[in-house]
């Protein structure tokens, strides 16, 4: 993650591991089957936590939109653990350099993105169901906004060294989500002629 994957070398890897060429290529036929294995093990890691997250949010509240509420507000107080001292995002720097992987590699990234993809829209489907928002929602839209807006906002906190941005723009997602679904106001007695004035 520090200089990309095509720029390290298996020399490099074996010489930072303490191995030598034979026992890598024991466990590893191509510098391609590590890349493989790394981001398997980085997609299990991810999703263990996305599913940690979920349960801790189900386990504190009964409500659909406080679950969905107290998941992002999770995310948020821990913020400074995904920053922290991680050199960047596995699956950002796949991306970047898709060109180098095969299939197998692109559809684990697909996978890992598409079951947080999955796992916000059955939430936010509940929301919509018992707390109906106040403009009209696509769950599933409304599933990638907060995921990118994840994303993007732990890119941002690593380009500007500042770790306090993604704990800032979870705070955001999380106001917009309780502006969207919380209950319009009531209009006050002998009101109603004035706004259809």
């Amino acid at each position: 993650m520090r200089q990309g994957f095509s720029a390290t070398t298996v020399d490099a890897v074996i010489g930072a591991c303490g191995v030598t060429k034979g026992a890598f290529f024991h466990h590893f036929a191509s510098k391609q089957a590590l890349g493989l294995a790394l981001v398997q093990r980085y997609a299990a890691r991810d999703l263990a936590d996305l599913h940690r997250y979920l349960e801790r949010a189900d386990n504190l509240a009964r409500e659909p939109l406080q679950r969905l509420l107290l998941f992002v507000g999770l995310l948020a107080e821990d913020a400074h653990l995904f920053v922290g001292d991680q050199p960047g995002c596995l699956y950002g720097s796949y991306v970047y350099e898709q060109g180098l992987f095969g299939e197998d590699v692109q559809a684990v990234v697909a996978d890992a993105v598409l079951e947080w993809r999955e796992e916000l829209t059955a939430r936010i489907r509940e929301v919509v169901a018992t707390s109906p928002p106040r403009i009209e929602v696509d769950p599933v839209a409304l599933a990638d906004s907060v995921l990118t807006a994840f994303e993007g906002s732990y890119v941002v906190s690593r380009a500007t060294g500042d770790p306090d941005i993604l704990r800032q723009q979870l705070g955001h997602v999380r106001a917009y989500l309780e502006l969207l679904f919380a209950p319009a106001a009531a209009s006050p007695p002998g009101t109603e002629a004035v706004g259809a004035a």
